[in-house]
């Protein structure tokens, strides 16, 4: 899945939504913004997203990824309890924690829970040190899950978000971060809807409001520092046809939560109101059936290895139009999901995107005599 999920973002994540121009982007009171649609993997509208920011507690997403990683390969478990460190403790006292305590230990699904509802520092100590042994450990793990997704603008200096001079990232990257998190672990990404934690007999909210005034809201993450102001990322899912479709609005360094809480909520309902999401092919759905040459069989089918998504405004689905070219001749031996061409959806004749079409099944050579024969016509059509 994370392949997957890595080919189709590299082909469709950087490119906005061409059409977007054509619409009136509501006015965002922030350094940078980004609405993406994660269901097409698009980005519907943008301001400023390759700008050069500081995260802040934005980074726990990268945190609670590299140990939702380590509970898949089972490095950890949920009841594990680990023992808190007087370094965990005493991380800057005047920050959000979740009051750890080195007398007593504390389970790594608490630590989730405070890390990613109540934006803990101290929880995402605990949980580094529980994963690689080290904060400095940890962090070369969460560079490196970030290098892997393609966040070429991101860097991670410790594991909570704290301002550090090698801590910096880009709302797009975050786009990219936010959307792993969703695709890779949806049975982890539902911490990100709770509305409040109790540890320690001390009881703290979520801080992201969108969570009760608006029921479609289940995610993800705010965070905050004098020096990054306020930010928020706010994932929301709302019926799209016969299914559903899923924003995230990534609002970078506002001047209160009241204002970051606002204009993502301005965000998502622009983008609701005014996109459709349009389904164009399933996974495996044949899209075109061409001729292999030297082959065991005569034609082979193609398509892709995922569902395909397109999101334009509002009145133009109607008017999308796939182009198919290929890499022609196709010649065997032809393995499953070798790239055989790419797809190019285009509405009223410009480019919205592009796809790699791959081949849905194998094709193996003919016969020495068939390869003979099949070189002879191939020769004469080239003439």
């Amino acid at each position: 899945m994370k392949k997957i999920f890595a080919a189709l973002a590299a082909t469709l994540f950087s490119a906005t939504v061409a059409f977007a121009q054509t619409l009136p982007s509501p006015s965002v009171a922030a350094k940078s913004w980004l609405l993406l649609d994660t269901t097409s993997d698009q980005i519907v509208a943008s301001q400023d997203p390759d700008l050069r920011v500081e995260p802040a507690s934005l980074a726990k997403i990268m945190t609670a990824y590299v140990v939702f990683d380590a509970l898949k390969d089972k490095k950890l478990t949920l009841d594990q309890m680990v023992n808190v460190s007087v370094r965990a403790w005493k991380v800057d006292p005047s920050s959000s924690k979740m009051f750890i305590d080195p007398a007593t230990p504390v389970s790594i699904n608490d630590l989730l829970y405070g890390l990613m509802v109540v934006s803990g520092n101290d929880a995402a100590v605990a949980l580094a040190e529980a994963v690689s042994g080290t904060e400095d450990a940890f962090v070369v793990q969460m560079n490196r899950e970030a290098q892997r997704m393609g966040m070429k603008s991101t860097h991670f200096g410790n594991p909570h978000g704290l301002p550090s001079a090698d801590t910096y990232t880009t709302a797009r990257d975050l786009g990219v971060l936010a959307s792993h998190v969703i695709v890779d672990f949806p049975e982890f990404y539902k911490i990100d809807s709770t509305k409040s934690f109790t540890y320690n007999k001390i009881k703290q909210p979520n801080r992201n409001r969108l969570l009760w005034s608006d029921p479609t809201v289940d995610g993800m993450k705010t965070g905050h520092t004098s020096s990054a102001g306020y930010s928020i990322i706010a994932s929301a899912k709302r019926p799209n046809g016969s299914g559903e479709r899923r924003l995230l609005a990534i609002v970078i360094g506002t001047t209160s939560d009241q204002t970051r809480t606002q204009e993502a909520q301005k965000l998502l309902n622009w983008g609701f109101q005014n996109f459709d999401t349009v389904k164009l092919y399933a996974k495996g759905q044949a899209v075109a059936t061409p001729q292999v040459w030297k082959g065991a069989k005569s034609e082979i089918k193609v398509g892709f290895n995922h569902d395909v998504f397109v999101t334009v405004p509002k009145g133009v689905a109607e008017k999308i139009k796939p182009v198919l070219e290929r890499t022609d001749p196709l010649i065997a031996p032809i393995s499953q999901n070798d790239k055989i061409g790419t797809m190019k959806i285009t509405v009223d004749g410009k480019v919205l995107t592009e796809l790699p079409v791959l081949a849905l099944e194998e094709a193996n050579q003919a016969s020495i005599f068939g390869r003979i024969w099949d070189s002879i016509r191939l020769f004469f059509k080239r003439l």
